[in-house]
């Protein structure tokens, strides 16, 4: 008797909660990756905000949101992946609702930040593009930006307001220890700038660490030079923040196997995948491509996606009763 009504009050406690929940938090999905908006909110036992995001006939996007929302802490979920453009603007319009709508708080969820790669003056005459979003993302109202492996870590000092950082790596991580790749493994980072996230890999899982010196070529095209470290006769875990052509994960594999490597993995954040990224990854000697659910587009022939909801549903959770996310940030 004593453990029914002891199992009665965990249910009355857990529905308790989840109904504070919604009376003090709402999540929102734009139109980039509903999907993803809904597996956030089964994570959190919720349901998405009723809004309305149409467009116009001239292309104009038009948002309008269905339930009050006044002194909510709003979380919009908008990855701004292809069409980038589209999906900023939208969280753009979305976000000035929500701040009209007299939203006690908005935080940004964007699993993907675009544009993260435009976060310097690398030629003559060119914009810091990141920093522009990053000033309009706070021109239109967002008090707070939750992400996950931004191109550049800096890219948060462009911000002026706190920007909660979240890094995939425990969840590929956990795969590849499931899937027993972790004896007689290299980590290779496919240029110089990826260092510090192979190495953070290679600790993790107790591998080797190895680094493959590229060229680029063109946007498209990108040219590995030479191999630092021994791959031969071991297994290899290429490991980047984002592929999006998979030219520098191919040319990286195709050096490696010829310096001996055995079985040739790789592992992304965001899989930004087009056609000609699958035709590549068909014809490269990679056997799985590994990452996150980040983006819709994350899927297809040799391409593991898995799930970020419940670290994004975590973290939302604890900035929405006002706790502290360092944990989640660790690898």
């Amino acid at each position: 008797m004593a453990g029914s009504t002891k199992k009665s009050q965990a249910g009355l406690d857990k529905e308790a909660n989840r109904r504070h929940k919604s009376r003090t938090m709402k999540l929102f999905s734009g139109s980039a990756h509903p999907k993803l908006a809904q597996d956030i909110a089964s994570e959190l036992g919720m349901n998405l905000a009723d809004v309305r995001v149409e467009a116009f006939p001239d292309g104009e996007t038009a948002v309008k949101i269905n339930e009050n929302i006044r002194g909510q802490n709003v979380f919009l979920i908008q990855p701004t992946s292809p069409p980038s453009n589209h999906n900023l603007m939208e969280l753009f319009i979305m976000v000035d609702a929500a701040r009209r709508a007299s939203a006690q708080q908005i935080t940004a969820v964007i699993p993907f930040f675009g544009y993260a790669r435009q976060d310097r003056k690398d030629q003559p005459r060119v914009p810091i593009t990141a920093k522009l979003v990053a000033n309009l993302l706070t021109a239109a109202g967002v008090n707070r930006v939750l992400t996950v492996d931004l191109h550049a870590a800096q890219i948060q000092g462009f911000f002026d307001i706190p920007v909660d950082h979240l890094y995939a790596a425990p969840v590929l991580i956990r795969y590849l220890r499931d899937k027993g790749v972790e004896s007689n493994l290299t980590v290779v980072s496919p240029d110089v700038g990826g260092v510090k996230m192979a190495r953070a890999y290679a600790e993790a899982l107790g591998a080797d660490l190895a680094i493959v010196a590229k060229h680029r070529v063109s946007a498209t095209e990108v040219e590995a030079v030479n191999v630092i470290g021994d791959v031969c006769g071991r297994d290899v875990l290429l490991v980047d923040d984002m592929t999006e052509t998979a030219g520098t994960l191919t040319a990286a594999a195709r050096i490696l196997k010829q310096q001996g490597a055995g079985r040739i993995y790789a592992g992304v954040t965001h899989a930004v995948l087009t056609e000609l990224s699958h035709n590549r990854l068909a014809e490269s000697v990679i056997e799985e491509l590994i990452c996150t659910d980040t983006v819709p587009m994350a899927n297809g022939p040799k391409v593991k996606p898995l799930r970020i909801a419940p670290l994004l549903a975590a973290a939302i959770e604890r900035i929405n009763n006002a706790e502290s996310v360092t944990s989640l940030f660790k690898i």
